[in-house]
């Protein structure tokens, strides 16, 4: 019963709750930056290279090898698929993480100056 009681006090903490909130916001910033990708920055990045989709960027090892050809109703059945590097989902996926990284970057520092801020005031109270 006291480990119990014991995961209670921890689970409690103001630290705790503050990184389950922290790691809820991360995940849904982390699929607003996706989306941010995806959606916004690649159309016009692969427009301006010449009309290409990234994520049709591959180098194809294996060409899949068709069990069944594709009819009119019916499509392909692959009996072994393709095996490619898929090159420009990872290129999507560096900005991805550039952006996350750069947010996080600017969020810090700005939590940085605001706190070393706030310990000023608090240092120099005839101010």
């Amino acid at each position: 019963m006291a480990m119990v009681k014991e995961f209670k006090e921890f689970a409690m903490k103001g630290n705790v709750i503050d990184m389950a909130v922290g790691i809820i916001i991360g995940g849904a910033f982390g699929k607003i930056v996706s989306s941010l990708v995806a959606d916004i920055i690649m159309p016009p990045l692969g427009w301006v290279l010449g009309g290409m989709d990234f994520q049709d960027l591959q180098w194809t090892l294996q060409a899949a090898v068709p069990l069944v050809e594709a009819t009119e109703t019916t499509p392909e059945i692959a009996a072994i698929p393709e095996i490619a590097i898929r090159y420009g989902l990872f290129i999507k996926t560096v900005i991805d993480f550039l952006i996350i990284a750069l947010s996080i970057f600017v969020a810090l520092k700005s939590m940085k100056k605001v706190g070393t801020f706030i310990r000023k005031d608090k240092a120099d109270p005839a101010t």
